[in-house]
Parts: C-alpha cells; structure tokens; sequence
C-alpha cells in the first residue's frame, strides 16, 4: 500500500515554472514506477510522465517534452516534476501516481493515486 500526497502547484503566468513534489508513504518505494498525470476541465486524465523505479528511465507526453524534468529520491520516498516554459494548455489538476510496473505510461498500469494539485497558467 502507498499513499501519495502532492504539493507544489499554484498559479503562473505563461512562461514561468513550478516544480511538484509527490510525497509516498509505505515501503519499498523503490519498487514502484512513478508517474506525473493530468486532467484539465472536460477532458480525460492524460499522461504527462514516468520514472522508473531507480530514476534510470524517464518518459515524456510530447506535448511536455523538452519542457517538464521528472525525478525522483528514494532516500525521501519523493518523486518530482520540474515545469518550465508553461503553457496556458498546461493548465490542470495534476496527479502523482505509483505502479507496480518498473515504469508505465498507462493509466491503468497504476494501482495508487495522490488527490491532485491544481495548476493554473495565465496567459
């Protein structure tokens, strides 16, 4: 069992950055993948990105790549996503999310969720 607590959204103007941090109780950490999602008003959660257990692998939606850095520290139990250059289409809740999978880019590969923090980019 992990709980995720997320941390770090707000409001920004278009070109500026923020960094999330995702929280995770429980053991073993290190076994997870993570994963940053989003869900915007209206529309389906989507992927935005996923690290792999050791922090070795990372993968990018393209819409973020280039743009977004997901990290993680397993001595914190802690995952991160560093946003920079956003957009005002960025605008979303955003997720944190731990799968059982060495690393995923599907949502339904991911078995725990963190309630979200709102991001707003104003334009």
């Amino acid at each position: 069992q992990v709980q995720l607590v997320e941390s770090g959204g707000g409001l920004v103007q278009a070109g500026g950055s923020l960094r999330l941090s995702c929280a995770a109780s429980g053991r073993a950490f290190n076994t997870y993948g993570m994963g940053w999602f989003r869900q915007a008003p209206g529309k389906e959660r989507e992927f935005v990105s996923a690290i792999s257990w050791s922090g070795g692998d990372t993968y990018y939606a393209d819409s973020v790549k280039g743009r977004f850095t997901i990290s993680r520290d397993n001595a914190k139990n802690t995952v991160y996503l560093q946003m920079n250059s956003l957009k005002p289409e960025d605008t979303a809740v955003y997720y944190c999310a731990a799968s059982k999978y060495y690393s995923s880019t599907y949502y339904s590969q991911y078995a725990y969720w963190g309630q979200g923090t709102q991001v707003t980019v104003s334009s």
